[in-house]
């Protein structure tokens, strides 16, 4: 089905760029990068995915059957990306909330044309239909100029809005924590929009940018025709290798120093902070619970409990959860039965999803969802939509929403502060 051919490669980041410049002819984009970052269970270093032979868009209703058939039917490489909204799917909510983006709930393609890097080795998968063009693509990226990245398009300052005033997420906030104290629920990722309309960028260079200022594990550049992802998460929603299944939920933040003891002061505090450990295994608790849906019996484990890691822009409390699954098992029924993350929604979970529709003002749409990839054998890697940029082309406009878990703890303007701590990068980006 497919032509492979590996070629070695002098400059791993170099390539990297003229792979992303080079894929701007296509229609179809999806660039994943590890930034090299130090983790358990990574397979590449960076993947490009290019031009749908077949694709699947839909709405939520009955999303995850169709991407189950669509699966199942192909046994190739896909690529694509799980909406927020796709929990209408999974449980009976709705979502009434403002959407300016317009990105459909669940797009996957099966790409042409696929790179993947490794240290110094670049493998080429080509439908066979193309794959007699692979030397001749090799030569055009390696010939492509990435000095000149900035020169491309004339870009307009940024006027950034939020949806949600500070006062107005104070008292939303305040809510939230009525319901907590009534019993409705234990904690729920609470989240809020800012915005651009009229904006014109250039999605490439503004992900160039985003990337370089947070290098994080699990960047995503994703371009579906005339909407883009420009994503800068560390956090990985599910893995599937084999028979194991992989889940890593954040919960937990706090601030990055220069100053080299106050940095490692910020990261033991971070670890050794009540709530923000109660929120970590609050989500663990949620985690494992959703696991062993699809989980042998009694192999859901905990590998890794709030464990920190630090990132460029923030450290972070992350806990590691795995289980094992018969290979019969479907691998989109195991997202299915997942979906949404955790660490995005709150617990109980359908009360946390339901209390988050009516304080939130925006539609989540891609933001908190899921881009990733499943291959020939049913395996998956997806992470989560954090710390991105989502743009619509064509009607210009952008967005990108930041959030925290709220719980009983919770001091409403230090969530806010954490926010817009969250927040920073995007910002640094726009302006």
């Amino acid at each position: 089905m497919r032509t492979s051919s590996t070629k070695s490669v002098e400059n791993p980041n170099e390539l990297k760029s003229q792979l992303l410049l080079w894929s701007a002819q296509f229609r179809e984009v999806v660039a994943l990068d590890s930034n090299k970052y130090q983790q358990d269970y990574s397979n590449y270093d960076f993947v490009l995915a290019v031009e749908a032979f077949t694709a699947i868009k839909t709405d939520f209703q009955n999303a995850f059957e169709d991407l189950q058939q669509y699966q199942s039917k192909t046994k190739d490489w896909l690529f694509g990306c799980l909406s927020y909204d796709l929990k209408n799917n999974v449980e009976d909510l709705k979502s009434n909330n403002y959407d300016g983006l317009e990105f459909p709930d669940l797009f996957f393609f099966q790409p042409k044309k696929l790179f993947l890097l490794k240290g110094n080795q670049l493998e080429i998968q080509y439908l066979r239909m193309c794959d007699d063009e692979i030397d001749h693509d090799f030569d055009e990226i390696i010939n492509q100029k990435t000095n000149n990245l900035s020169d491309d398009v004339t870009l307009s300052a940024v006027e950034v809005l939020q949806r949600i005033s500070k006062e107005s997420y104070l008292e939303k906030t305040s809510k939230m924590l009525e319901y907590i104290h009534r019993g409705d629920i234990y904690e729920a990722n609470f989240c809020m929009e800012f915005y651009a309309e009229n904006a014109l960028i250039n999605p490439l260079e503004t992900y160039l940018k985003l990337n370089k200022i947070s290098e994080p594990p699990f960047a995503v550049y994703f371009k579906n025709n005339h909407q883009y992802l420009m994503c800068a998460s560390p956090e990985r929603y599910l893995k599937k290798e084999n028979e194991k299944i992989i889940s890593q939920p954040i919960k937990g933040t706090s601030k990055r120093f220069e100053d080299s003891e106050l940095d490692e002061q910020s990261k033991l505090e971070l670890s050794t902070n009540p709530k923000e450990r109660s929120e970590n295994i609050m989500i663990v608790d949620l985690v494992r619970n959703d696991l062993s849906k699809s989980a042998i019996k009694g192999s859901v484990k905990v590998e890794e409990l709030c464990q920190i890691y630090s990132f460029k822009q923030v450290h972070q409390m992350i806990s590691t959860i795995v289980s094992e699954v018969e290979n019969t098992t479907s691998p989109v029924a195991i997202i299915q039965s997942t979906f949404p993350m955790g660490s995005m929604t709150g617990a109980p979970k359908i009360s946390a999803m339901t209390i988050i529709e009516e304080l939130e003002e925006t539609q989540r749409g891609l933001y908190s969802g899921a881009v990733g990839y499943f291959t020939p054998n049913g395996d998956f890697d997806f992470n989560v939509v954090i710390r991105s940029i989502l743009y619509n082309s064509q009607n210009q406009y952008l967005s990108f929403s930041v959030g925290s878990a709220i719980t009983s703890e919770a001091i409403p303007e230090n969530e806010y502060e954490e926010c817009m701590l969250k927040a920073k990068a995007m910002f640094e980006v726009l302006s």
